[in-house]
């Protein structure tokens, strides 16, 4: 019988095996992710991905893997925007990824909200939910300060106000349907409450 010593050699060369065999990470290229940048989605979203507009998304900050994902379904049609599935069908996976990483590495700057009476609403629903609603709290997937968990839930904390409740009532009304648990979410909401938990985002930092 093979010693203990022996056994665990072999599994370590096993896993070294396995992870020389596995297929390398694709590389980034934070300069061409700049470049693609300048060239296709400056216009909107601000030369550092903080953008002025308050109807365009800032990225600037967000986690990679999100955007690198949101830009392949513009891009396959899984979510819908004919500006957005326009300017992502001229990326390849390649520029998709690099623009991605590239906006990560900007700084977000800090957003403010504005809608006073609707502030504690919103906290209330963004830490807490609406349990005898079912509706769970936004804090839960998005982190207490909207940091989000990266390349699971993207970060929220500065995103402006009115593109999260443009965002909210199309999950709520079924014209983003690239996420599931979003649309069930927001189908339990009203129009005040999107509002205010969107309010409340704008000025998380």
């Amino acid at each position: 019988m093979k010693s203990l010593a022996a056994l665990l050699t072999a599994s370590l060369l096993s896993v070294h095996a396995f992870a020389a065999d596995a297929p390398a990470a694709p590389k980034v290229d934070l300069a061409k992710g700049a470049a693609s940048y300048a060239a296709v989605c400056v216009a909107c979203h601000a030369a550092d991905g903080n953008s002025t507009v308050p109807l365009q998304p800032s990225l600037a900050q967000q986690h990679p893997e999100y955007t690198f994902k949101q830009l392949l379904e513009f891009k396959s049609g899984a979510r819908k925007d004919p500006i957005m599935q326009g300017f992502a069908a001229t990326l390849s996976e390649a520029d998709a990824r690099n623009i991605a990483w590239w906006l990560a590495s900007q700084k977000a700057k800090p957003g403010f909200a504005k809608e006073k009476d609707l502030v504690m609403t919103g906290e209330r629903i963004f830490r807490g939910g609406i349990p005898d609603r079912h509706i769970p709290a936004c804090a839960g997937c998005h982190s207490p300060n909207g940091a989000g968990i990266p390349a699971q839930y993207p970060r929220l904390s500065g995103q402006h106000a009115d593109y999260t409740v443009k965002q909210m009532v199309a999950f709520r009304d079924g014209t983003r349907a690239n996420n599931a648990v979003m649309q069930g979410v927001a189908a339990k909401m009203n129009d005040r409450e999107i509002k205010a938990v969107s309010d409340y985002i704008a000025g998380l930092r």
